[in-house]
């Protein structure tokens, strides 16, 4: 790729002020965590591209940056098999109780380990269901049937000829809810799918199934969560995500023995991380040089912005 001459300045900057602060002289912004909302880019005249270090674009305001010309670029597919892997390794994880054993068993007391295991499914003839079926969630369908789990999807927006060869089969929500042993997100977070898991989904969850969750941790509604696990109306759950990051360290779900917390780690690999900081640059380098990044997340910004495709 041609290099575009651009100058790269990092900025520790949280707050709205810090992020106008920081990049008032700013073309473009690669941001994690940073929330970019309208009164930043309005405040940023020059502000022409932000790319988001990730899967999702929750942290963006994608209609103000439409309104505002600002092209909002993501990298979809830097960790399809990381975050796929991570989402059975939490549900093999849950099953097995490895962690509740492993913890118990490090005090020095073999025989309490050893009682802790049941209850505990047979992994193989059980259901696991798939709750968006993307890429990633797609993928985790294909490999939990390694284990002898049959796989079913619910995704209003895929056609089930596209999940047919992953060996997925779609049903509609309440269906998936009540026939999975292991329930595993892969949805994007928006304002449809915002706790989308809620007291009347878990509700319809058997209480012998888990939540497996490296989706976005608003997707669930923790507080509902906590009440269902404090009153085994669930077996338990491996969250990855949470609905505050970094996560209070308060939070109920840190002191459940039914519960794997991990500090969102999905899409980690040191070949994923390389990966996604060499896109990150290509795609702010596509925009500054006037060509269309590869994945734009607000495609409605394309009639104000001369860009010409994208290599």
């Amino acid at each position: 790729m041609t290099k575009v001459g651009a100058q790269l300045v990092g900025a520790n900057a949280v707050t709205e002020d810090e992020i106008i602060n920081a990049a008032k002289d700013a073309d473009g912004i690669v941001t994690g965590a940073a929330l970019i909302t309208a009164k930043v880019m309005k405040a940023l005249p020059k502000l022409k591209v932000v790319v988001r270090y990730g899967v999702g674009y929750d942290t963006i305001d994608i209609d103000a940056a439409t309104e505002e010309g600002v092209v909002v670029a993501y990298i979809p597919d830097y960790c399809y098999e990381e975050v796929s892997n991570h989402a059975i390794a939490l549900l093999l994880a849950c099953n097995r109780k490895i962690v509740l054993q492993n913890n118990i068993l490090k005090t020095g007391k073999w025989k309490e380990a050893q009682q802790a295991r049941p209850p505990m499914g047979p992994i193989y003839g059980e259901t696991v269901g798939i709750v968006g079926t993307g890429n990633i969630g797609r993928l985790t369908g294909r490999k939990a049937q390694v284990f002898g789990l049959k796989a079913i999807g619910y995704d209003p927006y895929v056609d089930k000829s596209l999940v047919h060869p992953y060996g997925i089969t779609l049903v509609d929500f309440p269906t998936l809810l009540r026939e999975s042993d292991y329930i595993s997100l892969h949805v994007p977070l928006n304002r449809e799918t915002h706790h989308m898991i809620g007291e009347k989904e878990l509700a319809k969850m058997k209480p012998n199934a888990y939540l497996i969750n490296t989706a976005r941790g608003a997707v669930v509604d923790e507080i509902a969560l906590i009440r269902a696990l404090r009153e085994k109306r669930i077996a338990g759950a491996g969250i990855d995500v949470f609905e505050k990051e970094p996560v209070d360290p308060d939070n109920p779900l840190l002191k459940m023995d039914n519960v794997i917390c991990l500090p969102h780690s999905a899409f980690f690999s040191d070949l994923s991380v390389i990966r996604q900081r060499k896109r990150v640059g290509e795609e702010a380098a596509r925009v500054l040089s006037g060509r269309w990044p590869k994945n734009v997340a607000n495609k409605g910004v394309k009639p104000k912005v001369p860009l010409v495709p994208g290599v």
